[in-house]
């Protein structure tokens, strides 16, 4: 047997909501809560009775309303104790009489179930008003930080306010842009709706993206002017926090104020994110506003897919939708072929004339006691028939090949030769290389240049391994007024003398 939840704990707390009088124990709850809000600390059976709204047209008997209750309390949500304030005799006394009132978990029970309601129940909006309201209490914070010292009260009511509506309007603008999509795409499908939601929709979305430039700016403007001020403020806010919650103790007393002054500085840095950019990324509200104006365009667009649905323009996805269902519905498989054969008209094939087929055979032999029709590879693998006429003489290119492979030989031999000759593993000075041949003089530019990359000062030594990884090359510079001569096929050379090493890896 599974285990039953217990008295007090969070599942047993929402056992009313599952159970199978679930309705009557949502009315005996509401009472409480209702009570709650009054101040009334308990209540008796016949007082829920009369003041609960129950479901149905019959309102249960008392001891219905007894049981019940004792089944709330068992659960948990509700508590128990005797009444003795309309005891009149010793009958009365020994009576049981009991009056109830709402725990804690009850408490907490009710308050996430009506913060469920309403969540679902509230509508996202875009506010305008929200963004007023920033600026304001940004001005006034401005204006609070230039006092000295500042009002305490009210700058922690300023920034209550300003966090505040700031969660209203962030939470309010990620939940409407995550459904107008969906809002969107539920409204294409009836087009008298699009048609009257279109208008109002586009209006509002260029009103807001209107205040949202204007607004944004001058919000952003406040912020960098109160970058100098944010310390102070939100110190003054936490210390505030603090003041009530933390003992006399000046280690704990610290300890709350830092806390909070980091909670603070969270919403604080929410709020510059929001209408300030770091360079890196863009702010959340040139994101809001980009995501507002790609929505006109999708909406314009919905509405032009109706606009060619109503003219009976063709739809391939819906023909084949429909062309789906009659094979689902037909009722033979002799149905389904013959539907095939209307639709797609591939059998027979006899018309595509790929080979000579003998005529002996009818056109209404079926395909599997027909013999194989060969198909042309061009035709099998790019679905396109050869042009008519004789196939294209294939060129003989084996002499072209012949001097390619000749040519790349002897430039091979050419770039080991000139390894060879300038990797000598000892430390060489430019000057005493001597004449270098053309492809021994290229190869050592591409050396040099490749070393003299790598060198951060010209005075400094510079190591560099060659990009294939074959030789490593070492260069060290002479004094400044050194100076190095090499001849080539290909002219002279002259520069700064250095100490070149150049080794085989």
């Amino acid at each position: 047997m599974p285990s039953q939840p217990l008295p007090g704990s969070a599942p047993a707390l929402f056992s009313h909501v599952m159970a199978d009088n679930a309705p009557l124990y949502r009315a005996i709850l509401d009472v409480f809560a209702a009570a709650k809000r009054q101040f009334r600390l308990h209540l008796r059976p016949d007082e829920v009775l009369a003041e609960a709204t129950w479901p149905g047209d019959e309102s249960p008997s008392l001891d219905v309303i007894q049981q019940h209750l004792g089944q709330l309390v068992e659960w948990g949500n509700l508590q128990a104790q005797p009444d003795t304030a309309r005891v009149a005799t010793i009958e009365d006394f020994y009576r049981k009489r009991l009056l109830y009132r709402m725990t804690v978990g009850g408490e907490a029970v009710e308050a996430g179930l009506q913060a469920f309601v309403d969540t679902l129940a509230r509508r996202a909006e875009l506010q305008s008003v929200a963004l007023d309201d920033i600026r304001a209490r940004l001005i006034s914070l401005r204006q609070l930080a230039r006092e000295s010292p500042p009002d305490a009260a009210k700058v922690h009511g300023a920034l209550r306010d300003l966090v505040h509506v700031f969660q209203g309007l962030s939470n309010n603008a990620e939940a409407f842009m995550a459904g107008l999509t969906r809002t969107i795409e539920l409204q294409r499908a009836e087009i008298a709706a699009v048609m009257s939601f279109k208008t109002r929709l586009i209006d509002y979305l260029q009103r807001f993206i209107g205040d949202l430039v204007t607004r944004s700016s001058q919000i952003a403007e406040l912020l960098v002017d109160l970058k100098s001020s944010e310390y102070p403020l939100l110190r003054i806010a936490a210390e505030r926090d603090a003041r009530d919650a933390a003992p006399d103790d000046a280690d704990t007393n610290s300890e709350a104020i830092d806390a909070r002054y980091v909670a603070w500085n969270e919403r604080w840095a929410g709020l510059r994110r929001w209408f300030l950019s770091d360079g890196r990324e863009r702010s959340q509200a040139e994101l809001l506003r980009a995501s507002a104006l790609s929505a006109i365009p999708r909406l314009l667009q919905a509405v032009s897919l109706l606009h060619e649905r109503r003219a009976g323009r063709s739809d391939r996805a819906a023909d084949f939708r429909r062309l789906a269902l009659w094979f689902a519905e037909a009722p033979k498989h002799a149905d389904a072929h013959r539907l095939w054969r209307a639709a797609f008209g591939l059998s027979p094939a006899r018309h595509l004339a790929l080979a000579v087929i003998d005529e002996k055979i009818s056109a209404n032999t079926p395909w599997r006691e027909a013999p194989a029709v060969p198909v042309l590879p061009k035709l099998r693998e790019q679905g396109v028939l050869p042009t008519r006429g004789a196939p294209p003489k294939i060129l003989d290119r084996s002499k072209e090949r012949m001097l390619l492979a000749a040519r790349v030989a002897e430039e091979a031999e050419q770039t080991e030769s000139a390894r060879k000759r300038l990797a000598t593993n000892r430390e060489t000075r430019l000057s005493e290389l001597g004449e270098l041949n053309a492809s021994t003089f290229r190869l050592f530019l591409i050396l040099l240049g490749e070393a003299l990359a790598a060198q951060t000062d010209p005075d400094e030594p510079a190591d560099r391994l060659t990009s294939d990884g074959t030789l490593s090359v070492r260069l060290v510079p002479l004094e400044p007024a050194s100076h190095a001569e090499i001849q080539t096929d290909l002219g002279r050379f002259c520069g700064r003398d250095h100490r070149v090493l150049i080794r085989r890896t």
